[in-house]
């Protein structure tokens, strides 16, 4: 491939050339840096919707809206929300599935210079009343079913006012009939309580406008949360521009336009479902699918129906999928392209959707990509005309990365593992209320430029792509020798009677952390003494010894996160809590 001319550019007030962006040869069309408005979010998505008024913005169950319906609908919110008393400043909780309610509100908040709180619609009371404290929400909106977890915290926390929506409001008449019958009469009925606003209610009353509110495009807009199943959550705090930047260059590089149509599979508490599905689509005119409760049944459904043409997840629904008869036997030549992301890709799930699209008219690969919430979400991603085996791509337009010697600030030689390190417009302002592990994840480099450190090894080569290896903390050290979990996981993957695989280091007096794997077989009659010395042979003849599992234990499921990847942290707990009923486990 032809290389690019020389190009010289500034980011930050700092120079930058194409040797530091070696990548950028392999961009074809997607311009090297993008022109970012000085906006918010809700300008920002208003000069899409002045590009293309009547296109559509998003289809929910089957009920369309154009951009303008969809803006109007914005600014009736947003009148409503500030005759409520939400002003500049304040937070909103959203805890909401991926619904109208939930982005209208999102986009509305921002409007008058509101920041949101996106929270899982699933937190269990507990976790509802820390996320209102810890961001200040004087504001939520849930639908009716959570309004009980709700009221049971809100005496213990800054919530005055809680707006109460159904999945209804945004349903046909037979949708509506389908969804009481099945879901909607489960619901207890809410009673009367003063604190509690109806969606419905304040969204057909009238209010005047809202005031002009002068909201920078650095300022706060949005505190996403990290994720995991055990430890504090951090809120990380984004600003319209990390937001707009982050859509505008998956927009780019995806070229997408109003012709394009993106499944939000993900949820909206997700920077993945939010980031990617839901404000890049915008960001580029396109439309969303908006999927409020996901199964790989319902994803089949609408990729045969609604022939979207991207399509993104993780790991686990690719595999899903690929087992799924109604999308073994659909028209998939609609694909543009289709990303996997937030876990690692296993070869085998890759080769079985690609082999499965192929058959059924579609010619996309599934192509892997990188992101994190401190960047809002997906900052990377593999070109589409240049596939590299192993690879999580290279940057996106106006976003630098490079390998740093772990605990250090120096840049690792082309090919040697480190510690990935991001800077750029995406890049979030920190952790809420956390200066000291602020300070410990965006450091000052001697480029100086503030640079992102992720916790992730990863390696560079020499065209600048770069290749995932695993989260820092979930190294294994064994035996005094580094142990890579995914890499283990890779060779599992590679059995014939193999369908899931998560590797652990599991604490050993004489090893510091033995080598364990949990299995889920195809077929679990099989699982057995046999079986685990059959997958520890043949693990041994691809992996030094080191490296191989001691033990396997095969499970019927294993447990995923939030958004359906493997939750290896719950599985290392619950070898921990073993050791402690035991007597064996000396760490704290």
């Amino acid at each position: 491939m032809m290389q690019a001319a020389f190009i010289i550019t500034y980011e930050g007030g700092n120079m930058t050339t194409n040797d530091e962006r070696r990548w950028l040869r392999y961009y074809g069309a997607v311009p090297p840096s993008l022109d970012y408005p000085r906006a918010t979010m809700y300008e920002a998505l208003m000069r899409s919707a002045e590009r293309n008024p009547e296109a559509i913005a998003y289809d929910f169950m089957g009920r369309t809206s154009t951009y303008r319906d969809f803006t109007a609908e914005i600014d009736r919110c947003a009148r409503a929300l500030y005759a409520l008393g939400l002003k500049k400043g304040d937070r909103i909780t959203i805890s909401m599935p991926t619904t109208p309610q939930g982005i209208i509100c999102f986009y509305a908040a921002n409007k008058i210079g509101a920041v949101a709180s996106m929270i899982h619609p699933l937190s269990t009371a507990q976790e509802i009343a820390f996320y209102l404290r810890i961001s200040r929400s004087r504001f939520a909106l849930t639908i009716d079913a959570f309004y009980g977890k709700f009221r049971e915290v809100r005496d213990d926390t800054p919530l005055e006012v809680l707006i109460l929506t159904k999945i209804s409001d945004y349903l046909d008449l037979f949708k509506k009939i389908g969804f009481y019958l099945a879901k909607g009469r489960k619901i207890p009925p809410v009673p009367a309580d003063p604190q509690v606003r109806w969606w419905r209610e304040i969204m057909a009353a009238s209010y005047p406008p809202v005031p002009e509110v002068a909201m920078d495009t650095e300022d706060l807009a949005v505190i996403l949360y990290s994720g995991g199943t055990t430890g504090t959550p951090k809120g990380i705090m984004l600003s319209n521009m990390n937001f707009i930047s982050e859509g505008m260059q998956v927009s780019t590089w995806g070229n997408l336009s109003k012709q394009d149509t993106i499944l939000a599979i993900l949820p909206i508490f997700h920077g993945f479902g939010l980031g990617v599905c839901v404000n890049a689509a915008f960001m580029g005119g396109g439309k969303s699918i908006l999927v409020p409760q996901f199964t790989p049944e319902i994803v089949a459904k609408l990729i045969r129906t609604k022939r979207p043409t991207f399509v993104v997840g993780v790991p686990t629904l690719f595999e899903a999928l690929c087992r799924n008869p109604v999308f073994q036997n659909a028209d998939l030549s609609c694909l543009k392209a289709t990303f996997s992301g937030a876990d690692t890709l296993p070869r085998p799930v890759k080769e079985n959707f690609e082999a499965l699209v192929k058959r059924q008219g579609g010619k996309v690969k599934l192509l892997e990509g990188y992101g994190l919430t401190e960047a809002v979400t997906a900052i990377m991603a593999t070109p589409l005309q240049e596939y590299r085996e192993g690879s999580i791509g290279v940057p996106f337009p106006d976003m630098l990365a490079k390998i740093v010697a772990i605990d250090t600030t120096e840049e690792a030689p082309v090919g040697a593992e480190g510690e990935l390190c991001l800077h750029g417009p995406a890049v979030m302002m920190g952790y809420l209320d956390q200066p000291e592990e602020t300070a410990r994840t965006l450091r000052k480099h001697p480029d100086g430029r503030v640079w992102l450190h992720t916790g992730d090894i990863a390696s560079m080569d020499q065209d600048g792509f770069f290749y995932f290896k695993l989260r820092l903390k979930r190294m294994i050290k064994s035996s005094g020798m580094n142990v890579y979990p995914v890499q283990v996981e890779d060779i599992l993957y590679r059995h014939p009677e193999v369908k899931d695989a998560c590797v652990i280091g599991v604490p050993d007096e004489g090893q510091v952390q033995r080598v364990k794997a949990f299995v889920v077989l195809k077929d679990m009659n099989k699982a057995g003494e046999a079986m685990e010395e059959e997958l520890i042979r043949h693990c041994r003849e691809q992996l030094i010894k080191w490296s191989c599992p001691r033990e396997i234990e095969f499970r019927e499921i294993l447990p995923c996160t939030l958004v359906g990847k493997i939750a290896y942290n719950a599985l290392e707990q619950e070898e921990i809590a073993k050791l402690k009923a035991a007597g064996k486990y000396a760490g704290k």
